[in-house]
């Protein structure tokens, strides 16, 4: 057995369905197919407090294994829930989201130093989408006044700790129509919606880590020429197809 390089996506239900209807992770998944495994550690509804409490068990410091090469992480959304009366669900206040979000940089820093890692702010919401978002008071349970306060934070601590962050507040909104196609629900991603999370990881892979983690130029396992390879139309010789994008005609930049 070979030993690919490992990309773990480490957050919340953003995370644990980025699979579905051509989401990020799916896309990540396929452009590294044969060059690194991308392993979904995302936990829906949950917020920086949980995942404070299990990065030890997922990112063991003693662990015999190989480190990941590349963590993906995201926290915030749930966070930044409108708090309920009774003190029960997902909301963290800011001042703690933002202690929890730098212990949890700090121990991944400290996991490896092979491990290169990249943070998601916290996205806008549309949230006339959202079933049941207002509550018996006429507030908001997730309001973007809210979410951009906890997307802020999380880009602070990114810059104060020299850790690689992607403005997923900005991003999404760069697109005028962006609350009528970046989400399925009103939070979670269309294919649209995480076209646009592609390609900003994308980019920061490219520009930050291009020789050694980028998709294009990793290399493919098992990519040598072989006999029982497609045969060539001069029928002499094989095409390696194995660096071919699919489609053919999909470059997979998005300039």
């Amino acid at each position: 057995m070979t030993t690919r390089p490992q990309f773990v996506l480490f957050g919340s239900s953003i995370v644990q369905f980025n699979h579905y209807g051509e989401g990020w992770g799916a896309t990540l998944a396929h452009l590294y197919a044969r060059k690194a495994d991308i392993v979904l550690r995302g936990y829906a509804s949950w917020n920086s407090r949980r995942a404070l409490q299990v990065v030890d068990n997922l990112f063991p410091k003693n662990s015999i294994s190989e480190p990941p090469a590349l963590v993906i992480v995201y926290f915030g959304g749930n966070d930044s829930l409108l708090p309920h009366p009774s003190g029960l669900g997902p909301h963290v206040p800011i001042d703690e989201y933002i202690e929890n979000m730098r212990n949890i940089a700090n121990h991944l820093k400290t996991h490896s130093e092979k491990t290169r890692l990249i943070f998601l702010s916290t996205p806008p919401v549309n949230e006339g989408q959202i079933i049941g978002n207002i509550d018996e008071f006429g507030r908001a349970k997730r309001s973007n006044a809210t979410r951009r306060i906890y997307s802020e934070a999380c880009l602070k601590i990114c810059k104060e700790l020299n850790i690689k962050a992607i403005d997923l507040w900005s991003a999404i909104q760069k697109r005028e129509d962006w609350k009528d196609v970046c989400f399925i629900d009103g939070v979670h991603f269309s294919a649209e919606g995480s076209k646009i999370v592609s390609k900003e990881i994308l980019r920061v892979i490219k520009e930050e880590w291009e020789t050694s983690l980028y998709w294009k130029t990793m290399p493919v396992e098992f990519g040598e020429d072989s006999p029982y390879d497609p045969v060539h139309p001069d029928g002499t010789s094989t095409v390696n197809v194995s660096n071919v994008p699919f489609p053919e005609d999909e470059d997979w930049e998005w300039e």
